[in-house]
């Protein structure tokens, strides 16, 4: 005995659409936090720490955009 399934499957452009939105936001989302949380945790060093990894405070957000969004 043979059995056939055939599924269909609607393509709907709208509905691709939405989830790329969503999957974009949360890709941005995302990447805000990691800047946020690099910035906060950068800052909370002391002088001191920032030179023993050789970074100057004035790097702080230069550093954080590359670790969230690349280079």
């Amino acid at each position: 005995m043979a059995v056939v399934n055939e599924v269909r499957r609607v393509d709907s452009g709208f509905a691709n659409k939405i989830a790329d939105a969503f999957q974009s936001l949360s890709v941005r989302i995302e990447q805000a936090r990691v800047y946020r949380t690099t910035v906060s945790e950068l800052s909370a060093l002391a002088d001191r720490e920032l030179a023993d990894l050789a970074l100057h405070r004035s790097m702080i957000h230069a550093i954080a955009h590359e670790a969230a969004y690349g280079k």
